[in-house]
């Protein structure tokens, strides 16, 4: 089993993206884990985040890898509600991807157990 840990904000940097694909994803094995966390108060890059998130998703390493979303940043008042955050990154166009987005705020450390209990519980049925 092996977990990638992807945060959004480093990924829409084209030269970091370079970097998990030639790096990162060496070593996925089946009955992998992707985290892929998301800015939610940053609306203008949102789009970006699912570019890259799509693209992640195809490469072969990923294809059967279960997709944890924290959706961060959620205690500011102009964050994405989850529900719209799903819809721009496309989330429920993932018909064969076992995925969960989970509402975060890192700084207060919500809803990281919940996120990370749902992953542990997926990747322990595949």
């Amino acid at each position: 089993m092996s977990i990638k840990f992807i945060q959004s904000d480093d990924v829409v940097d084209s030269t970091l993206a370079r970097t998990w694909q030639s790096a990162d994803l060496r070593g996925a094995v089946p009955g992998s884990g992707l985290i892929f966390v998301v800015d939610s108060n940053d609306r203008e890059r949102v789009a970006e985040s699912s570019e890259e998130l799509q693209k992640m998703l195809t490469e072969d390493e990923l294809k059967d890898a279960v997709l944890l979303v924290f959706a961060n940043k959620q205690d500011l008042p102009n964050a994405l509600p989850v529900s719209e955050l799903t819809e721009k990154l496309g989330l429920q166009a993932l018909r064969n991807k076992n995925w969960h987005i989970q509402s975060t705020c890192a700084t207060q450390g919500s809803g990281l157990y919940e996120g990370l209990n749902w992953l542990s519980e997926a990747l322990t049925k595949n």
